[in-house]
């Protein structure tokens, strides 16, 4: 293999090897790219895919699977070593944006993942090249990302991160409103904790023509809807925000009975874990207040998903200043979206940058989402300039 030398984990220039040699992987990995666009597999079936992604790798990684496809491979010796996640799973929507390589098995990569792969692939085949090793690279080949029984949850539950003395892990996510193709690595909170809430209804059913006879569940879960509104718009600083979104309500069978029962689902998404706590504890108190009005009893179940994603402010700053020295734009963003990199950030040092696409692409998780032609090699390019800051700060952390 060809090596580049004279490596210098400092600031990058245009004219950097590290990222002459990145640009020439990532045109090697265009055809993996379509590979993957086109045989996308959904979260808990991503054997397939993970077996191509090793494949892909260098001889000299050292290549690990774990229970539940879960890919870790390592570059390098003992040491603090930078992580950097590439998520696998696709979702259960029929693609219909007329791309020759299109998805044709009912899945599709409409979240990015197989532009995050690719670009994985080049960035290890690039580091693979480098002369001295600036750090230990450690990959984590990550499914289900995309449902609750999130895969990087047990990532942490098996131990790699200690078992890898990972000191830092990178991660980069398209990201159609930064449609400028502006990259964003705001220190802090920068995605949302991702609850779910499930509220059960029941009351006393009767005849339609008889309304004092019943117990009317779904009058009463109209009235927790309505009510669980005002959460956020009475309790929440506006200057922070936050979101309470119903999503399903379910009640009747038949336009001439009162139900017995109903049921209210929906997502919180949070900041500050003070505010998460203060929105479930309301939102409990109007179920329980509602369900007494309405002589209704009431079951309220609230599960919690993502943390909040939070990016270490030291990572995430150098990182920002690399990018911006290669002349790129840089832009603020945050978001109540949310992604299972949270648990990573809540576990070690990272920081996920985000890469903008033009608006032209369509919106994640949409039938007609296209990154462009170029896609790939901006993600690899955040991926790069991630391992390179977070290998340049564990080595200072090291003297």
């Amino acid at each position: 293999m060809n090596r580049t030398a004279a490596f210098d984990t400092g600031p990058a220039s245009n004219t950097d090897p590290a990222f002459a040699r990145l640009a020439t992987e990532v045109q090697n990995v265009q055809v993996l790219y379509r590979q993957l666009h086109a045989q996308p597999r959904v979260s808990g079936d991503e054997g397939h895919t993970l077996a191509t992604l090793v494949n892909e790798l260098p001889d000299s990684f050292r290549k690990e699977i774990l229970a539940g496809d879960i890919g870790i491979v390592r570059l390098g010796g003992a040491g603090a070593a930078v992580a950097i996640r590439a998520e696998m799973d696709a979702l259960p929507i029929v693609e219909r944006t007329g791309l020759p390589w299109a998805a044709t098995n009912g899945a599709m990569h409409a979240c990015g993942h197989d532009v995050h792969m690719a670009a994985f692939i080049a960035v290890a085949r690039t580091v693979a090249s480098l002369i001295p090793l600036p750090a230990p690279l450690v990959g984590i080949l990550q499914p289900r990302e995309e449902v609750g029984e999130s895969g990087a949850r047990d990532v942490l539950r098996a131990g790699v991160l200690e078992a890898q003395e990972v000191g830092a892990v990178i991660g980069a996510h398209l990201q159609p409103a930064l449609d400028s193709l502006a990259y964003s690595c705001t220190p802090g909170p920068v995605n949302a904790a991702a609850d779910e809430f499930e509220l059960v209804i029941t009351g006393q059913s009767a005849h339609g023509a008889y309304p004092h006879h019943s117990s009317d569940a779904l009058l009463a879960a109209s009235a927790f809807v309505v009510s669980c509104q005002q959460i956020v718009a009475r309790n929440v600083d506006p200057t922070v925000s936050a979101v309470l979104t119903v999503g399903t309500f379910s009640a009747g069978v038949s336009p001439n009975a009162i139900p017995e029962e109903a049921t209210v689902t929906g997502t919180i998404r949070t900041m500050t874990e003070p505010q998460r706590q203060m929105i479930h504890n309301r939102l409990r108190q109007v179920a329980n207040g509602v369900g007494m009005a309405h002589d209704c009893t009431v079951r309220l179940e609230i599960s919690k998903g993502e943390p909040i994603l939070e990016n270490d402010a030291g990572l995430a700053a150098e990182i920002g200043r690399r990018l911006g020295a290669r002349g790129n734009e840089l832009r603020e963003f945050r978001s109540y979206g949310s992604d299972d990199f949270a648990f990573y950030a809540s576990a070690a040092r990272a920081a996920i940058i985000f890469t903008g696409t033009p608006a032209a692409s369509g919106t994640l998780h949409a039938s007609t989402f296209a990154p462009d032609e170029q896609a790939v090699s901006r993600v690899a390019t955040a991926m790069l300039t991630g391992y390179l800051a977070a290998a340049r700060m564990l080595g200072q952390g090291r003297a």
